[in-house]
């Protein structure tokens, strides 16, 4: 017998803000089911689930997530998500065009966006 994993749970300051964030990055909506100030929101179709929690966060991540642009370059997304209210904790892009950007969420979750697949096979 062998487990399933069923969400990715993130702790936050505000739950239900922290998934209004990722529910634009990744464009998925929230559960019709979340609200303002719930302990709880879900991205379903992501398998993300927010908690509010009282303790912030301290210390760099030890799970994070890559993300992959699917309609448009690595570059153009980092300008996207900066926009949205990330924050870009380091750049690792090269001029070869490989490398990846580190962001941060409003909260500061680190994640990467990496090169879409259209970059990487160009």
């Amino acid at each position: 017998m062998t487990s399933q994993i069923r969400h990715v749970t993130i702790d936050s300051a505000d739950a239900h803000g922290l998934a209004t964030f990722w529910s634009a990055v990744l464009g998925e909506p929230l559960h019709e089911d979340d609200r303002p100030g719930d302990e709880e929101a879900l991205i379903e179709g992501a398998g993300l689930l927010f908690v509010t929690v009282p303790e912030r966060k301290t210390v760099k991540n030890r799970v994070h997530l890559d993300l992959q642009p699917q309609d448009r370059t690595r570059d153009e997304e980092v300008d996207r998500l900066l926009a949205l209210g990330a924050t870009l904790v380091a750049d690792h892009r090269r001029p070869d065009g490989t490398g990846w950007a580190l962001l941060a969420d409003p909260e500061g979750n680190e994640f990467c966006v990496e090169r879409s697949a259209a970059e990487r096979a160009g």
